[in-house]
């Protein structure tokens, strides 16, 4: 190699500088284009996550609409089961109504709907953030997931099971988009 013409010969300065200017914008232009495309990206999973949380906070009033029939649902179910035991008639109505109300206020979902929007709410108030939010989504969907999982083992209806199993699978969307930004 060393037999080679040139091989030992400097170049100029002028060229070196002239190749690590090229070099320099070749590497910015790169650099620009990544950041723009992240960007873009962030943009659409942005939208994704708003779009999938909106669609869980509209499925509460649908899970809203069979409670009344869960309530009496549940209370006839409880009634005809006291039918058939000997002595039914003894029972007082009183003491029985007091029954049903403790058992009522122990399956209520209020609350956990309460907090299933607020979370949602924080939720999107996270993404708005500016700066690296990928941890902080990810504990308030966790959140979000303990509120619906809570809604739908209280729920003891199969009508709201239902909705609770698409909530789930929105979210689960949700958690999988958050797992390519962690």
């Amino acid at each position: 190699m060393l037999r080679m013409p040139d091989i030992l010969l400097k170049e100029s300065e002028e060229e070196i500088e002239h190749e690590f200017t090229e070099i320099r914008q070749a590497i910015s232009e790169a650099l620009d284009q990544l950041i723009a495309y992240r960007t873009s990206e962030g943009k659409a999973l942005e939208e994704d996550f708003i779009k999938r949380i909106h669609l869980i906070e509209e499925m509460i009033p649908e899970a809203e609409a069979f409670e009344s029939q869960r309530v009496n649902k549940i209370r006839e179910r409880i009634n005809n089961s006291l039918s058939g035991i000997n002595g039914a008639d003894k029972i007082d109505p009183n003491r029985f109504e007091q029954e049903i109300i403790y058992y009522l206020e122990k399956i209520d979902i209020t609350e956990e709907k309460v907090r299933l929007k607020n979370n949602c709410a924080y939720f999107r108030e996270v993404c708005r953030e500016n700066g690296g939010n990928g941890k902080k989504l990810g504990f308030v969907a966790q959140e979000i997931g303990r509120e619906i999982n809570t809604l739908g083992s209280k729920a003891n209806d199969s009508d709201i099971q239902r909705v609770v199993v698409r909530m789930k699978d929105e979210l689960e969307k949700v958690k999988e988009q958050l797992m390519n930004i962690l």
